[in-house]
């Protein structure tokens, strides 16, 4: 973790500027083609949204604004961000998961999986310690309906800069497979063109799913 030096930051005014609102969070939604990751995880036998959600925390990890936050004060720059993901259950509640980054899809797919089998065997939110982490990305799916909006709980006293994904349900257009995606983050520490360069990443990922 590395705190930045604000007065030689090239953001200094932009962090000013935005952190200074009661909602400072702007997003945008858009859709990523997954045809070939989603064939790919068919063909291999995985978990289609292990597999995605592996290469979209490959792809903000290669983003560094989308790796800064707030941290008392101070701006941080994580060496590394993980995903805090919501997991459904059979009952339609869902509960928090905390899944360590790794660029091995295999190791990371085993720690989401142990997440699963938890919050599948408890009850509530699961609002522990690694729900409050701020080396994060906070994760959902809303895997029935195919979205182009989303709009977030806000509470404007909250200290939470983590920028949060969201997925909907995969569709076909024009004989592609498409994921809705939308992506929130702290406009002091993010630009559109840094929510755009990650989701950029993101889909070079999923075109590349062997590598």
């Amino acid at each position: 973790m590395q705190i930045i030096d604000q007065n030689n930051w090239n953001r200094k005014e932009h962090f000013e500027f935005f952190n200074s609102y009661d909602d400072p969070f702007f997003g945008i939604t858009t859709e990523v083609d997954c045809t070939i990751a989603y064939d790919h995880s068919k063909a291999k036998n995985v978990s289609f949204f292990a597999f995605y959600l592996h290469r979209s925390i490959l792809a903000v990890n290669r983003v560094k604004e989308l790796r800064c936050r707030i941290v008392d004060g101070d701006v941080v720059l994580f060496d590394e961000v993980h995903a805090a993901s919501t997991i459904g259950r059979p009952d339609g509640t869902f509960g928090f998961s905390f899944i360590p980054f790794s660029s091995d899809f295999h190791l990371f797919d085993s720690h989401l999986k142990n997440e699963i089998k938890i919050v599948n065997e408890t009850t509530g939110l699961r609002a522990n310690s690694d729900a409050y982490r701020k080396d994060v990305i906070h994760y959902s799916t809303i895997p029935w309906t195919k979205f182009s909006s989303l709009s977030h709980p806000k509470k404007f006293n909250s200290k939470d800069t983590a920028p949060k994904i969201t997925f909907g349900q995969t569709f076909i257009s024009k004989k592609k497979r498409l994921l809705p995606v939308s992506i929130h983050a702290h406009h002091g520490l993010a630009d559109g063109f840094h929510l755009s360069k990650s989701l950029e990443e993101f889909q070079k990922l999923l075109d590349q799913p062997s590598r």
